[in-house]
């Protein structure tokens, strides 16, 4: 996580002190399961509890040695210790401490990851409530398509907020897993038991079946849930991005007080806080490449997902709480300019009432092609010409003698073609 886009709680989770502290608590709480199984002397397991400690300074320099970071680890513990030292490590092996420690690390950067991702929920919902009941024409491959509403919108972006909060909380449910099965994971030296009482006073399950390792589809199907969460908020960014453009102008992402946007360009507000949003979404996806690249492994375990994963987890869980706490700040502020939405749906004419025309003429008997063919056709001259759908659907015979012209016009209403919003509001739980 380079400074500039660090978030210091999240950065805490992932240091090397942090690291060693729990790795350290690991080793303690399999020599107290020990002691409760009557294999270590409670004198001594007082002794460990009082005077282990590590020098992450010391561990560097034995590392450099050794060439191995638990080694380095259990060998500055071990001189803070005297005969009891003997008890630390006991039947494990390094992936015990290390995927153990490693998924309490991704349960606390989770629930970071999940008040983020439930505020972003909340700046949605807020953001559904101020513009309900305003129009803008909806694009269809970016074309004007029909009118729908700001709040409609937004409403399908919370629902993939929601979809990525399920998605996160099951992801979390399965990577925060421990073993302490030892190598390649017979408990041959060490007592079930052990594992299962460490991993329950952690808040972690038990692996299943292990090998020397965690296996790795659960680290990439946690990286899958971040991913998603970056598309989520990638599609909301390229909403707004489109939305600001100048030929557009319908939103506008926050502009601070003394905020510049082109180093040349006095006059530019450019969504830079969007497209930063674009930008990160992919890295996300690029993480969970590696994740799906690690799941494979050697027999029992090699160490080719090791140094991959050293990068990818902290660096993903960063930037994920960054982007959604940036995308807070968007959905929080973003200025919605309904003159320029009124404007386009004004410039839009009414050719959009064409599949209003096209059903009512179904509805009355009419076959569906030579239907369509009339609408077309309607909708083709008043666009070259200039005039207005509906009054040239009125005044064609081929039409008229299937639908009324009152009945035309009657239907053909801004209001009616939106009077379902509530009603998809309330199905989304956003009324």
């Amino acid at each position: 996580m380079i400074e500039r886009y660090s978030i210091p709680e999240m950065e805490a989770i992932w240091s090397d002190e942090n690291r060693f502290s729990r790795w350290l608590e690991i080793e303690l709480l399999a020599v107290e399961a020990r002691c409760g199984l009557g294999a270590v002397p409670r004198a001594d397991l007082d002794l460990l509890r009082s005077k282990a400690r590590f020098d992450p300074a010391r561990i560097a320099v034995i590392e450099n040695t050794v060439k191995h970071d638990v080694i380095a680890f259990l060998m500055s513990v071990s001189e803070s210790l005297g005969p009891e030292s003997r008890h630390i490590h006991y039947g494990m092996t390094s992936s015990d401490i290390l995927d153990t420690a490693l998924a309490t690390q991704l349960r606390d950067a989770g629930a970071l990851l999940t008040g983020a991702l439930d505020a972003w929920g909340g700046s949605l919902a807020g953001l559904v409530r101020r513009t309900r009941g305003i129009p803008c024409m909806g694009r269809t491959h970016g074309m004007h398509a029909e009118p729908t509403t700001f709040a409609l919108k937004f409403a399908g972006h919370h629902a993939e907020y929601r979809r990525c909060r399920e998605r996160l909380e099951s992801a979390l449910a399965d990577v925060c897993t421990g073993k302490l099965s030892g190598a390649v994971g017979t408990y041959a030296h060490l007592d079930p038991s052990v594992e299962e009482f460490v991993c329950a006073r952690l808040g972690l399950r038990p692996e299943t079946v292990a090998t020397q390792v965690v296996p790795r589809d659960r680290h990439a199907a946690f990286l899958w849930a971040l991913a998603s969460i970056g598309g989520a908020l990638e599609r909301f960014a390229t909403e707004i991005r489109h939305l600001q453009r100048t030929e557009v102008s319908e939103a506008e992402e926050p502009f601070g007080k003394g905020q510049r946007g082109s180093s040349a360009m006095p006059h530019k507000r450019n969504p830079i806080t969007c497209e930063r949003l674009c930008g990160m979404a992919r890295l996300l996806r690029s993480y969970l490449l590696v994740g799906l690249e690690d799941t494979c492994l050697w027999h029992e375990r090699d160490i080719s997902h090791s140094s991959a994963e050293r990068f990818v987890l902290p660096d993903a869980c960063g930037v994920a709480l960054y982007s959604l706490r940036k995308a807070c700040e968007v959905a929080d502020g973003l200025c919605i300019c309904e003159q320029g939405a009124m404007g386009h749906l004004a410039s839009a004419g009414d050719g959009f009432y064409s599949q209003t025309v096209l059903l009512a003429m179904v509805d009355s008997g009419a076959d569906r092609n030579a239907a369509y063919a009339s609408v077309q056709a309607a909708a083709a001259r008043a666009s070259e010409a200039g005039r207005s759908f509906v009054e040239e659907v009125c005044g064609d015979p081929s039409i008229t003698a299937v639908l009324p012209s009152g009945s035309i016009r009657a239907m053909c209403s801004l209001e009616r073609h939106l009077r379902h919003e509530g009603d998809i509001l309330k199905r989304a739980g956003l009324e």
